[in-house]
């Protein structure tokens, strides 16, 4: 069985990449500064749900991890006043995003189907006789 530790880990470190690659967007590179954020918020969302759902295939996390991410993306084209004040603060910009972007749909696919990847290539793997779901 995979650890949560280590997915904790990976939540963590997805979360101070991100934040990075908006805090020093000005020394990195242009495509790094433009699109690892939201890559980087996906995988997040994909390793945070293998620390509630350790137990479910990772097939069906990055299944449910794709679904919120375009919910999120999504909900940016409602702009009712109550949530945009959601919005303009600092956790919830980073969590709901302020602007509906056909891009960051790719950014958040690339994000995510990385996060799976290594999680299937990289992180403990599981013996076959251990899968549960």
């Amino acid at each position: 069985m995979r650890s949560r530790g280590l997915y904790v880990l990976a939540v963590l470190v997805a979360i101070l990449l991100g934040i990075g690659s908006r805090e020093y967007a000005s020394v990195l590179p242009h495509f790094i500064a433009k699109h690892f954020g939201d890559a980087l918020w996906a995988a997040m969302i994909y390793f945070g749900l293998r620390v509630l759902l350790v137990r479910m295939s990772s097939l069906q996390t990055i299944l449910i991890s794709l679904g919120i991410c375009v919910v999120i993306e999504c909900s940016q084209l409602y702009q009712a006043t109550w949530i945009n004040g959601i919005r303009n603060t600092l956790l919830g910009g980073l969590i709901l995003g302020r602007g509906f972007l056909y891009a960051d749909l790719v950014r958040y696919s690339v994000g995510a189907l990385s996060a799976y990847g290594l999680d299937r290539l990289i992180l403990i793997p599981v013996p076959v006789s251990a899968k549960r779901f």
